[in-house]
């Protein structure tokens, strides 16, 4: 069998397919199995072996061998048997039908059921809008239209050698001391603004992560988020917070840092579901998204959120422009957590705070 699988475009939403390509590989131990995935996504996926090759894809590449023409050229090379298609995007699967692959899997959204061969409908209500569901599972309904029963949702995730060294430099170059135990923040996300947590309410957070609980804490970020992550060491002022933001940046990096730390304090964006793959405790502080999505089953993870009645509106940019559900989330309540979480008093399962939620699951039938 030779598979090839059109990956996630978002760092989280391919943390959360990993049970997915676990399974395929499991299923299919002597196919090939080739991944079709974004060039900065990429790296998500170093250190594991499920696919026998990654191919960079980006519709808009400055590179002209990551561009739709290569990737159409390729696969027609290829020849693959089946294509699975993770994206809801009519993109993958216009070309997954131009290259001639026989079999598309994919779910039928966005008017593209007719060039897919097995179609799988989205669990809708009698109104025939979405339901909530975790992406986890969902992503899985399309591993078992092939006969791919997988071994349950646990995410997986692995780092290179590369990425550990690249993590103890940084470590050594900041000063972090991390025998006292090990703290990541994390904010922002390519979602979008509405996501974000002030960076005032970071500073306040690190401040005393640092001086009451006594460990070292690290800032995380990404390359467009730089300056926030700067700016949080500088309002928190204290020499046991640090920022990685004038240090090279890789995912790798993040992951292991993530990896070796006791605890990770994220918004809802990718390096949240590092923390689940690793096994890291997280409190993830959650605004304008639904929770429902993006379950993990992670037995060591705090959801906090502050009500409002405009949300979870899903929406990249708070449409009222007042973000209360992200700035009426004191300081104050993720310090309360991170100790709770700290102190090894860990919930037995993912739990909700300030309001609760059960855990939903689906399946395709």
């Amino acid at each position: 069998m030779n598979l090839v699988v059109f990956c996630p475009s978002l760092i989280g939403d391919t943390v959360m397919a990993t049970p997915t390509f676990r399974a395929l590989r499991k299923e299919f131990p002597r196919g090939r199995l080739t991944a079709v995935v974004k060039p900065n996504v990429a790296p998500v996926l170093d250190g594991l072996d499920w696919f026998d090759e990654i191919l960079p894809f980006h519709p808009r590449s400055k590179s002209r061998e990551h561009q739709t023409p290569a990737l159409l050229r390729r696969l027609r090379a290829d020849r693959p048997d089946v294509a699975v298609l993770l994206p809801n995007s009519i993109r993958t699967a216009w070309i997954s039908w131009r290259a001639g692959i026989r079999r598309r899997v994919g779910y039928d959204r966005y008017a593209r059921g007719w060039l897919l061969t097995d179609r799988l409908a989205p669990p809708r209500d009698a109104n025939g809008k979405l339901l909530p569901c975790p992406i986890v599972e969902y992503y899985l309904g399309l591993a078992h239209v092939l006969g791919c029963p997988g071994d349950g949702v646990r995410l997986e995730l692995a780092t290179t050698p590369a990425d550990e060294a690249a993590a103890d430099e940084a470590c050594e170059a900041l000063g972090v001391d991390t025998s006292a135990g090990l703290v990541c923040l994390n904010t922002g996300g390519a979602f979008g603004p509405a996501k974000a947590w002030p960076v005032e309410s970071f500073g306040v957070l690190a401040r005393r992560l640092a001086e009451e609980a006594g460990v070292a804490v690290v800032v995380l970020c990404g390359p467009s988020e730089r300056e926030e992550s700067r700016r949080i060491a500088q309002l928190a002022a204290h020499p046991g917070v640090v920022s990685l933001a004038d240090r090279p940046l890789s995912l790798g990096l993040s992951k292991a840092l993530v990896r070796r730390a006791e605890l990770l304090v994220t918004t809802d964006s990718g390096p949240r579901h590092f923390a689940a793959a690793f096994g890291t405790p997280v409190v993830t502080l959650f605004g304008p998204t639904r929770i429902e999505w993006t379950r993990t089953n992670h037995p060591h993870a705090l959801h906090l959120y502050h009500p409002v009645p405009c949300g979870p509106c899903q929406r990249p940019v708070c449409p009222l422009g007042h973000h209360r559900c992200m700035k009426l989330l004191t300081p104050d309540r993720v310090y309360d957590a991170a100790r709770r979480m700290l102190s090894g008093r860990r919930s037995p399962r993912s739990t909700t705070l300030q309001q609760g939620t059960k855990e939903s699951s689906w399946r395709p039938g």
